[in-house]
């Protein structure tokens, strides 16, 4: 087996501890449980009815009906490119990921804590289905694109997994926990999946890594600092805009702006891993 698909597996193997201990967290241990519920009290706080119409829009576009296109336009570009083995695998990532979370939900159903204001959450909420479904859609349009655009593919498609989980989050749904779980079953899956287009290169010649030379370290990496960088000048311009307002609520919810801030960045992280995953 070659080297990088070894590797491959490894992160989808270190993606399946990390989601295994990211339950136990979430559902065994009292603090991790307690800093759940503060974290989406604190997306709740957020909830207004001119924002809620934004949020709806955004969190729907990973519901059935929406979503089946969008995953249908990915693949047909890996179809566009001639690159039907990478098609294939995007079908079996998307499929494998989605049922995955869809399994696990009623087999790991428990109470979670109730937060204040909040209508109970389904105990079947945990991973998130639009989390999955939305990171393992970013993923694959990283597998499909050219080589010399994966960087941005990469940036793009982390920035909407985050902004559909921020959404729901914000019209409570699903835990913060839940968003963890589900980009991490997406991860793996889409590990697993350039693993086996890795062994299928290497043993029939198929092109899986850059048709191109590929850019350098600090080159593939420009798209998520410049997306890192983006989300930082939004949130000052909206502490600009209203100082007190904004500094009051991070003080009074602390635990929010740690995990708001973990969410993304985990998003981003594991998107650009795929990617550079992808390199050659």
């Amino acid at each position: 087996m070659p080297r990088r698909a070894v590797y491959a597996m490894a992160g989808a193997a270190v993606a399946a501890v990390l989601l295994l201990i990211t339950w136990y967290l979430a559902f065994h241990v009292s603090f991790f449980r307690e800093e759940d519920a503060k974290i989406l009290s604190g997306f709740a706080g957020l909830h207004r009815p001119r924002s809620a119409s934004i949020a709806s829009f955004i969190a729907q576009l990973c519901n059935p009906n929406p979503y089946v296109y969008l995953c249908a336009a990915v693949v047909l570009v890996a179809l566009l490119r001639r690159r039907p083995g990478v098609a294939l695998v995007i079908v079996i990532v998307i499929f494998g990921a989605n049922t995955t979370t869809q399994v696990l939900k009623p087999l790991l159903a428990a109470p979670r804590p109730p937060v204040s204001g909040i209508w109970a959450i389904s105990p079947a909420s945990w991973p998130s289905g639009h989390a999955t479904a939305a990171l393992s859609l970013a993923l694959c349009a990283v597998l499909a694109a050219p080589a010399r655009i994966r960087p941005a593919v990469a940036a793009v498609g982390a920035v909407f997994a985050v902004a559909v989980s921020y959404s729901f989050l914000t019209l409570t749904w699903h835990y913060p926990s839940d968003v963890f779980g589900g980009f991490l079953v997406a991860t793996a899956w889409t590990l697993m999946g350039i693993a086996a287009l890795l062994v299928a290169r290497a043993r029939r010649g198929i092109d899986v890594g850059g048709e191109t030379p590929r850019a350098s370290l600090s080159e593939a990496l420009r798209p998520a600092g410049a997306a890192l960088l983006g989300a930082l000048v939004l949130g000052g311009l909206i502490a600009l805009a209203r100082p007190h307002q904004v500094i009051a609520y991070a003080q009074n919810h602390t635990a929010f702006v740690v995990g708001a801030a973990s969410i993304g960045a985990l998003g981003l992280m594991l998107a650009t891993g795929v990617m550079l995953a992808l390199r050659r």
